[in-house]
């Protein structure tokens, strides 16, 4: 494998390193979604169950908002989702709102999408050495704390 050796960015402007981690995170994303096509579910749906999942039952317009799409949208979104048997509708105990929540056959492709991205990401990690697997350890953690700022 051939290392390339990282620059140094001490004392440089942090718009400079923003926009390096900006493509680093759009490239490894795209790398990994690849494997996302084995489910058989698009990005979009993909992505609102995801939503589902990690955030728990939302109404339609919660979900819109978290994914940044207009209600009309989310609609065709969530009536594939409904069809395919990946999430559920429910009524609040007042009965004035409808909640929608992941299958347990929603969160199992949810799992396994993720099982599969994970899988490739361990395998580029097998080539590093154990420095380096711990300098991305490290990283991982400040590029936790960088999403809490955002």
């Amino acid at each position: 494998m051939t290392v390339v050796k990282p620059k140094s960015f001490a004392g440089r402007d942090p718009t400079e390193i923003a926009d390096r981690l900006h493509s680093a995170a759009i490239h490894l994303l795209r790398r990994v979604r690849v494997r996302d096509r084995e489910s058989g579910i698009g990005p979009a749906q993909l992505s609102a169950l995801s939503v589902l999942v990690f955030g728990g039952p939302r109404s339609l317009g919660e979900l819109a908002d978290a994914e940044q799409v207009r209600p009309p949208t989310m609609s065709r979104i969530v009536a594939g989702l409904e069809r395919a048997g990946l999430i559920r509708r429910h009524a609040t105990e007042d009965g004035r709102r409808v909640r929608l929540e992941a299958s347990a056959k929603g969160r199992k492709i949810l799992e396994a999408g993720r099982q599969r991205r994970v899988e490739s990401l361990a395998k580029a990690l097998a080539s590093f050495t154990d420095k380096e697997q711990r300098q991305l350890g490290e990283l991982t953690d400040l590029l936790r704390e960088v999403i809490r700022k955002l």
